[in-house]
């Protein structure tokens, strides 16, 4: 381990051995997640890390979290009224969907009994259609075979982000992987249709990628799990104009109240991106009392409910749990 992450991590075990009450006056923190993958090799490669845990790294994030914290439903974090435990509280979310959130995820949460909240894009449900992140990322990846690749390429090209001539190299993967990861950020530019355009046209994946209607079910029966909406099509909300806005907003939440037994009165923003017009047509939607950002930082049951910071876990952090301690001392500190 590098100096710098040494004395990170150093920090990081500081915090949470120091009898400060409710570490630097927080009530608890939103951790966020994504995908739990089997393989953790391919997990931390750059262009996944931030989004992909790996299987044993999520099993050691998840026994690191019960040494430290309590864990708690999302709705008794965010509950005025409950009593405050002598450890701070720590809740799980999971954003979008994936279908590993039930075949991965879902078993580690039920061994180390761990409540978790996850956010459905949920025009993705039950659907074969594909999150462009991983369908476009995959296939320049070279995942689907260089045919795949090479016509993607040229469709890219056509909408005028050429693909860097990096991510093609034979020998460093892990260079690759971050030329891919700084490309994949650059295409969030690009209109949200058109990206969907994109991945629909890269090769399906062996399985959907997204979670269905009776596996939503199923992790809700075991009283672990509870959903809330992701936005419908996964747009970026501030780039919506008013009606768009109101189909994403009104479209997710009327599935999950007809799918889900209770759903979340909690909205994410897809990206993490609101602004005041966001938020006031999603304050018009008055089931929603909190929702999610991906600002981080910790909660402290204070300030603006509709705009609720998290903490981002990535592979590296699963990892290294004294690094996602750092994070929250510095988070903590702001």
């Amino acid at each position: 381990m590098k100096l710098k992450q040494a004395l990170k991590a150093g920090a990081g075990w500081l915090y949470l051995h120091t009898p400060v009450p409710h570490r630097l006056h927080a009530e608890g923190v939103i951790l966020m997640l994504h995908r739990v993958i089997a393989d953790d090799r391919a997990a931390a490669l750059p262009h996944r890390n931030e989004l992909c845990l790996g299987s044993a790294a999520f099993e050691r994030l998840l026994r690191w979290l019960r040494r430290n914290f309590d864990c708690v439903p999302l709705m008794e974090l965010l509950d005025p009224h409950a009593a405050p435990g002598d450890r701070l509280r720590v809740a799980l979310t999971f954003d979008d969907g994936w279908r590993d959130n039930a075949t991965q995820a879902f078993p580690l949460l039920q061994r180390y009994q761990m409540p978790a909240s996850i956010f459905l894009s949920t025009d993705f449900i039950g659907s074969q259609r594909s999150f462009w992140w991983e369908s476009i990322g995959e296939t320049l990846w070279g995942t689907f075979g260089p045919t795949a690749r090479d016509a993607l390429c040229a469709r890219l090209l056509e909408a005028g982000a050429e693909v860097p001539a990096a991510i093609f190299g034979k020998h460093d993967h892990y260079r690759r992987s971050l030329v891919l990861a700084q490309y994949l950020q650059h295409l969030k530019q690009l209109p949200a249709g058109l990206l969907q355009a994109l991945a629909d046209q890269c090769p399906d994946s062996t399985e959907p990628q997204a979670l269905d209607w009776q596996q939503v079910r199923q992790l809700e029966d075991s009283g672990l799990v509870r959903f809330g909406p992701h936005g419908a099509s996964h747009a970026i909300l501030t780039g919506l104009d008013h009606a768009q806005l109101e189909r994403e907003l009104h479209d997710s939440s009327r599935l999950l109240r007809q799918r889900c037994r209770r759903p979340l009165p909690v909205y994410c923003y897809p990206n993490g991106d609101h602004d005041e017009q966001v938020r006031r047509q999603l304050a018009q939607h008055h089931y929603y009392r909190h929702a999610l950002s991906t600002r981080p930082g910790l909660f402290r049951g204070r300030g603006d409910n509709l705009a609720l910071p998290r903490i981002g876990v990535s592979q590296h952090t699963a990892q290294r749990p004294e690094l996602l301690a750092w994070r929250m001392l510095s988070s903590g500190s702001q």
